[in-house]
Protein backbone atom coordinates (compact mmCIF):
# COMPACT_ATOMS: atom_id res chain seq x y z
CA UNK A 1 0.00 0.00 0.00
CA UNK A 2 0.96 3.58 -0.53
CA UNK A 3 2.62 5.23 2.58
CA UNK A 4 2.75 8.80 0.89
CA UNK A 5 0.71 10.24 -2.06
CA UNK A 6 2.29 12.90 -4.43
CA UNK A 7 -0.27 15.58 -5.50
CA UNK A 8 -2.57 14.99 -8.69
CA UNK A 9 -3.40 17.39 -10.33
CA UNK A 10 -7.28 18.05 -9.87
CA UNK A 11 -7.41 20.65 -13.51
CA UNK A 12 -5.43 20.81 -16.39
CA UNK A 13 -6.73 24.40 -17.41
CA UNK A 14 -6.54 26.97 -19.98
CA UNK A 15 -4.63 26.10 -23.43
CA UNK A 16 -1.49 24.56 -23.18
CA UNK A 17 1.08 25.76 -25.75
CA UNK A 18 1.16 22.60 -27.55
CA UNK A 19 -2.59 22.66 -27.40
CA UNK A 20 -5.43 23.23 -30.73
CA UNK A 21 -6.98 26.61 -29.56
CA UNK A 22 -10.67 27.04 -30.37
CA UNK A 23 -11.11 27.63 -33.84
CA UNK A 24 -14.05 27.91 -34.60
CA UNK A 25 -15.72 31.28 -36.13
CA UNK A 26 -18.82 32.81 -34.58
CA UNK A 27 -21.33 33.16 -37.35
CA UNK A 28 -21.09 37.15 -36.79
CA UNK A 29 -17.64 37.31 -37.71
CA UNK A 30 -17.18 34.95 -40.10
CA UNK A 31 -15.56 36.61 -44.18
CA UNK A 32 -14.86 39.97 -41.33
CA UNK A 33 -11.09 40.36 -41.98
CA UNK A 34 -9.40 43.53 -40.29
CA UNK A 35 -9.41 46.46 -42.55
CA UNK A 36 -5.83 47.45 -42.40
CA UNK A 37 -4.25 44.86 -40.45
CA UNK A 38 -1.14 42.58 -42.06
CA UNK A 39 -2.31 39.55 -42.64
CA UNK A 40 -0.40 35.98 -44.06
CA UNK A 41 -1.18 34.74 -47.71
CA UNK A 42 -4.87 33.39 -47.47
CA UNK A 43 -7.07 32.10 -49.48
CA UNK A 44 -9.67 34.78 -50.16
CA UNK A 45 -12.40 32.56 -48.84
CA UNK A 46 -10.75 32.03 -45.91
CA UNK A 47 -11.68 34.00 -42.80
CA UNK A 48 -9.00 36.61 -41.43
CA UNK A 49 -9.56 35.12 -37.81
CA UNK A 50 -9.24 31.68 -39.19
CA UNK A 51 -5.59 32.58 -40.62
CA UNK A 52 -4.60 34.37 -37.35
CA UNK A 53 -5.75 31.39 -35.44
CA UNK A 54 -3.28 28.88 -37.10
CA UNK A 55 -0.74 31.69 -37.08
CA UNK A 56 -0.93 31.29 -33.21
CA UNK A 57 -0.54 27.39 -33.21
CA UNK A 58 2.44 27.65 -35.17
CA UNK A 59 4.00 31.06 -34.72
CA UNK A 60 2.37 32.64 -31.45
CA UNK A 61 4.90 36.07 -32.08
CA UNK A 62 3.56 36.54 -35.20
CA UNK A 63 0.10 35.85 -34.41
CA UNK A 64 0.12 38.34 -31.99
CA UNK A 65 1.77 41.42 -33.99
CA UNK A 66 -1.02 40.23 -36.55
CA UNK A 67 -3.69 40.50 -33.28
CA UNK A 68 -2.41 43.87 -32.07
CA UNK A 69 -2.46 45.41 -35.01
CA UNK A 70 -6.03 43.73 -35.92
CA UNK A 71 -7.34 45.11 -32.65
CA UNK A 72 -5.74 49.22 -32.99
CA UNK A 73 -7.27 49.63 -36.11
CA UNK A 74 -10.83 48.13 -36.08
CA UNK A 75 -14.12 48.61 -33.50
CA UNK A 76 -16.92 46.06 -32.43
CA UNK A 77 -17.08 42.46 -33.56
CA UNK A 78 -14.13 43.00 -35.90
CA UNK A 79 -12.23 43.96 -33.18
CA UNK A 80 -13.44 41.62 -30.93
CA UNK A 81 -12.32 38.60 -33.38
CA UNK A 82 -8.65 40.16 -32.98
CA UNK A 83 -9.08 40.06 -29.50
CA UNK A 84 -9.93 36.27 -29.67
CA UNK A 85 -6.71 35.87 -32.07
CA UNK A 86 -4.63 38.15 -29.27
CA UNK A 87 -5.63 35.93 -26.44
CA UNK A 88 -4.77 32.76 -28.45
CA UNK A 89 -1.47 34.02 -29.30
CA UNK A 90 -0.90 35.38 -25.62
CA UNK A 91 -1.92 31.92 -24.32
CA UNK A 92 0.24 30.06 -26.69
CA UNK A 93 2.94 31.28 -25.65
CA UNK A 94 2.53 31.26 -21.60
CA UNK A 95 1.20 35.19 -21.33
CA UNK A 96 -2.17 34.31 -19.50
CA UNK A 97 -2.01 37.56 -17.98
CA UNK A 98 -2.90 39.48 -21.36
CA UNK A 99 -4.40 36.12 -22.75
CA UNK A 100 -7.59 36.45 -20.44
CA UNK A 101 -7.14 40.11 -20.86
CA UNK A 102 -7.56 39.86 -24.30
CA UNK A 103 -10.71 37.18 -24.48
CA UNK A 104 -12.40 39.46 -21.44
CA UNK A 105 -12.22 42.23 -23.93
CA UNK A 106 -13.56 40.03 -26.98
CA UNK A 107 -16.16 38.79 -25.19
CA UNK A 108 -17.08 42.20 -24.08
CA UNK A 109 -16.94 43.81 -27.60
CA UNK A 110 -19.08 40.99 -29.21
CA UNK A 111 -23.04 40.44 -29.10
CA UNK A 112 -23.02 37.06 -30.36
CA UNK A 113 -24.14 34.83 -27.08
CA UNK A 114 -21.86 31.70 -28.28
CA UNK A 115 -19.18 33.88 -29.08
CA UNK A 116 -19.39 35.48 -25.99
CA UNK A 117 -19.65 32.32 -23.98
CA UNK A 118 -16.80 30.92 -25.64
CA UNK A 119 -14.88 33.74 -24.80
CA UNK A 120 -15.83 33.62 -21.68
CA UNK A 121 -14.43 30.29 -21.21
CA UNK A 122 -11.31 30.64 -22.19
CA UNK A 123 -10.78 33.71 -20.02
CA UNK A 124 -11.95 31.36 -17.28
CA UNK A 125 -9.01 29.19 -18.02
CA UNK A 126 -6.33 31.65 -18.46
CA UNK A 127 -7.44 33.42 -15.01
CA UNK A 128 -7.18 29.89 -14.01
CA UNK A 129 -4.11 29.55 -14.85
CA UNK A 130 -3.13 33.14 -13.00
CA UNK A 131 -4.70 31.55 -9.56
CA UNK A 132 -7.46 33.81 -10.30
CA UNK A 133 -10.05 31.74 -9.25
CA UNK A 134 -12.64 34.33 -8.12
CA UNK A 135 -12.47 36.41 -10.97
CA UNK A 136 -12.48 32.87 -13.05
CA UNK A 137 -15.85 31.51 -11.52
CA UNK A 138 -17.41 35.27 -11.89
CA UNK A 139 -16.75 34.54 -15.66
CA UNK A 140 -17.60 31.37 -15.91
CA UNK A 141 -20.82 31.56 -13.94
CA UNK A 142 -21.81 34.56 -16.68
CA UNK A 143 -20.97 32.47 -19.85
CA UNK A 144 -22.38 29.08 -18.37
CA UNK A 145 -26.02 30.97 -18.69
CA UNK A 146 -24.75 32.33 -22.62
CA UNK A 147 -23.46 28.57 -23.25
CA UNK A 148 -27.08 26.95 -22.84
CA UNK A 149 -28.06 24.67 -25.62
CA UNK A 150 -24.24 24.17 -26.63
CA UNK A 151 -23.51 20.84 -24.71
CA UNK A 152 -19.51 20.43 -25.43
CA UNK A 153 -18.97 24.02 -24.46
CA UNK A 154 -21.32 24.12 -21.10
CA UNK A 155 -19.37 20.65 -20.16
CA UNK A 156 -15.63 22.93 -20.26
CA UNK A 157 -17.28 25.62 -18.84
CA UNK A 158 -18.93 23.55 -15.83
CA UNK A 159 -14.91 21.99 -15.85
CA UNK A 160 -13.41 24.76 -15.14
CA UNK A 161 -16.11 26.04 -12.67
CA UNK A 162 -15.40 22.62 -10.69
CA UNK A 163 -11.82 23.70 -10.55
CA UNK A 164 -12.60 27.58 -9.81
CA UNK A 165 -14.63 25.93 -6.54
CA UNK A 166 -12.27 23.66 -5.49
CA UNK A 167 -9.55 26.16 -5.06
CA UNK A 168 -11.98 28.28 -3.35
CA UNK A 169 -12.49 25.09 -0.66
CA UNK A 170 -16.48 24.83 -1.97
CA UNK A 171 -16.29 21.27 -2.81
CA UNK A 172 -19.62 20.25 -2.77
CA UNK A 173 -20.18 22.99 -5.06
CA UNK A 174 -17.25 21.39 -7.22
CA UNK A 175 -19.08 18.24 -7.07
CA UNK A 176 -22.35 19.69 -8.09
CA UNK A 177 -20.47 21.44 -10.85
CA UNK A 178 -19.03 17.92 -12.18
CA UNK A 179 -22.15 16.54 -12.35
CA UNK A 180 -23.32 18.93 -14.96
CA UNK A 181 -20.00 18.76 -17.22
CA UNK A 182 -20.95 14.36 -16.81
CA UNK A 183 -24.37 15.37 -18.42
CA UNK A 184 -23.76 17.93 -20.87
CA UNK A 185 -20.56 15.42 -22.00
CA UNK A 186 -21.07 12.26 -20.94
CA UNK A 187 -18.28 11.01 -23.74
CA UNK A 188 -15.51 13.28 -22.14
CA UNK A 189 -13.37 10.92 -20.25
CA UNK A 190 -11.64 14.27 -18.74
CA UNK A 191 -15.25 14.87 -17.06
CA UNK A 192 -15.52 11.72 -15.37
CA UNK A 193 -11.68 11.98 -14.38
CA UNK A 194 -11.83 14.78 -12.19
CA UNK A 195 -15.32 13.74 -10.57
CA UNK A 196 -12.96 10.40 -9.79
CA UNK A 197 -10.20 12.55 -8.54
CA UNK A 198 -12.96 14.75 -6.09
CA UNK A 199 -14.14 11.85 -4.83
CA UNK A 200 -10.68 10.74 -3.87
CA UNK A 201 -9.78 13.36 -2.51
CA UNK A 202 -13.25 12.98 -0.80
CA UNK A 203 -12.68 9.99 0.84
CA UNK A 204 -15.61 8.46 -1.51
CA UNK A 205 -13.49 5.59 -2.85
CA UNK A 206 -16.40 3.72 -4.35
CA UNK A 207 -17.46 6.47 -6.74
CA UNK A 208 -13.99 7.43 -7.53
CA UNK A 209 -13.57 3.70 -8.62
CA UNK A 210 -16.70 3.97 -10.50
CA UNK A 211 -15.90 7.06 -12.06
CA UNK A 212 -12.41 5.97 -12.98
CA UNK A 213 -13.59 3.21 -14.48
CA UNK A 214 -16.04 5.19 -16.82
CA UNK A 215 -12.78 7.51 -17.76
CA UNK A 216 -10.99 4.41 -18.42
CA UNK A 217 -13.24 3.08 -20.99
CA UNK A 218 -13.47 6.25 -23.00
CA UNK A 219 -9.81 6.95 -23.13
CA UNK A 220 -8.10 4.12 -21.99
CA UNK A 221 -4.41 5.11 -22.93
CA UNK A 222 -4.74 8.39 -20.91
CA UNK A 223 -1.75 8.76 -18.56
CA UNK A 224 -3.55 11.07 -16.18
CA UNK A 225 -6.16 8.24 -15.88
CA UNK A 226 -4.09 5.10 -15.61
CA UNK A 227 -2.25 7.52 -12.80
CA UNK A 228 -5.34 8.32 -10.97
CA UNK A 229 -6.96 4.66 -11.28
CA UNK A 230 -3.94 3.58 -9.67
CA UNK A 231 -3.77 5.97 -6.63
CA UNK A 232 -7.41 5.23 -5.59
CA UNK A 233 -6.68 1.30 -6.35
CA UNK A 234 -3.56 2.01 -3.78
CA UNK A 235 -6.05 3.56 -1.35
CA UNK A 236 -8.17 0.79 -1.54
CA UNK A 237 -5.81 -1.35 -0.58
CA UNK A 238 -5.63 -3.19 -3.88
CA UNK A 239 -2.35 -3.33 -4.76
CA UNK A 240 -2.24 -5.76 -7.55
CA UNK A 241 -4.65 -3.57 -9.58
CA UNK A 242 -2.76 -0.32 -8.34
CA UNK A 243 0.31 -1.96 -10.16
CA UNK A 244 -1.20 -2.92 -13.24
CA UNK A 245 -2.55 0.69 -13.62
CA UNK A 246 0.81 2.19 -12.58
CA UNK A 247 2.57 -0.19 -14.99
CA UNK A 248 0.43 0.66 -18.16
CA UNK A 249 1.38 4.36 -17.74
CA UNK A 250 4.82 3.23 -17.60
CA UNK A 251 4.06 1.58 -20.87
CA UNK A 252 2.05 4.31 -22.61
CA UNK A 253 3.52 7.26 -21.88
CA UNK A 254 7.44 6.52 -20.64
CA UNK A 255 8.52 9.86 -20.96
CA UNK A 256 5.47 11.59 -19.11
CA UNK A 257 5.31 13.57 -15.73
CA UNK A 258 2.71 10.51 -15.08
CA UNK A 259 5.00 8.19 -16.10
CA UNK A 260 7.99 9.69 -13.89
CA UNK A 261 5.21 9.60 -10.94
CA UNK A 262 4.20 5.77 -12.16
CA UNK A 263 7.58 4.69 -10.92
CA UNK A 264 7.92 6.48 -7.94
CA UNK A 265 4.63 4.75 -6.73
CA UNK A 266 5.78 1.16 -7.66
CA UNK A 267 8.79 2.01 -5.51
CA UNK A 268 6.81 2.40 -2.90
CA UNK A 269 4.84 -0.33 -3.66
CA UNK A 270 7.63 -2.67 -4.40
CA UNK A 271 9.11 -1.03 -0.46
CA UNK A 272 6.07 -2.17 1.13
Amino acid sequence: MLTALAPILLMQVGIAPTAAPVSAVPPELRDRPARNAPMPDRAAAQPAIEVCLQTARTDPARARAIAEEWTARTAGVQRAAGQHCLGVAAANAGDWRAASDAFIAAREGATDGRFRARMGALAGSALLAQDRAKDALRILDASALEAAGEPELAGAIAMDRASALIALDRTQDAATALSAARAAVPGDAHAWLLSATLARRDGDLASAQSWIEEAARRDPRDPTIGLEAGVIAALGQRDDAARRSFQSVVETAPDSAEAAAARQYLAQLAGG
